[in-house]
């Protein structure tokens, strides 16, 4: 009978909840970041760069490499690997710099 790591360690996590993500529901497990929400539910890039609009998702997974930033609830330049994914989330894919006022 296959066990899952949290059936060998006894965990009862909380259930899972939603996310949205450019207008597309994704499934969050308690305790992940937004970056790994997204990874997990098959999106690899939530980002655009300023030259030349190439795709960026998560490179480093620690918050160095700024290539993961991401809209966070209206917010821009978030770093998606380490913000905590919270219930009603919504995350959509940033152009750019992720300020339209910027003239760069």
């Amino acid at each position: 009978m296959p066990r899952t790591p949290a059936d060998l360690v006894g965990a009862r996590p909380e259930p899972p909840f939603e996310i949205t993500f450019d207008g597309r529901p994704v499934t969050v497990l308690p305790g992940q970041t937004v970056a790994a929400a997204l990874w997990g539910a098959g999106i690899l890039a939530w980002r655009t760069t300023r030259d030349g609009g190439r795709p960026r998702g998560a490179f480093c997974g620690i918050g160095q490499c700024y290539d993961c930033l991401a809209t966070v609830n209206g917010t821009p330049n978030r770093r998606a690997c380490l913000v905590p994914a919270r219930p009603g989330d919504t995350v959509t894919t940033q152009e750019g710099h992720g300020h339209d006022r910027l003239g760069v």
